[in-house]
């Protein structure tokens, strides 16, 4: 089930469990998880992008066993708001996905969340090779880490 907005994501969860967040690229897909209370999002893993069907069962695997009970993906807007033709093919994801699993799976706006990520990695003295190894899944945590928080949010206020 795909679910447009935040509310929409937040009634389709259960109370409890982990989500996972996820940083379409073309070549990977970076991967972060968070703890079953959703304070905090851990990234997890970076995939090497083949085909559909094998990121999928690949991504299906690794959320089973970590029993996630929700997806996060990370929405590529352009910087005035506009989706373009990554936009269109992280939604197409979400439509694959969706005919796969039963797990709700939303959208972030992932603007700067590579760039924020990178600075982090910098600021921690990561070396050039070890950050293009794990950019991606940091990344997806940048993602991850603003969904949990908006969703406190909503928790507090409702």
């Amino acid at each position: 089930m795909i679910c447009e907005t935040p509310d929409a994501f937040l009634d389709a969860l259960p109370d409890l469990g982990p989500l996972a967040g996820l940083d379409l690229g073309t070549a990977t897909i970076g991967l972060a998880i968070s703890d079953s209370m959703r304070s905090v999002a851990s990234p997890l893993q970076t995939i090497r992008r083949k085909k559909f069907g094998i990121d999928a069962a690949k991504l299906l695997e690794i959320t089973s066993h970590r029993m996630v009970t929700g997806l996060v993906l990370g929405l590529p807007m352009n910087m005035d708001g506009s989706e373009g033709p990554r936009c269109q093919a992280t939604r197409a994801f979400a439509r694959n996905l969706e005919k796969l699993t039963p797990l709700p799976i939303t959208f972030w706006d992932e603007r700067l969340s590579t760039v924020a990520a990178e600075r982090a990695l910098l600021e921690a003295d990561t070396s050039r090779k070890r950050r293009a190894e794990v950019i991606d899944h940091v990344a997806a945590g940048y993602i991850l880490q603003g969904m949990l928080d908006r969703l406190t949010y909503m928790r507090t206020q409702g």
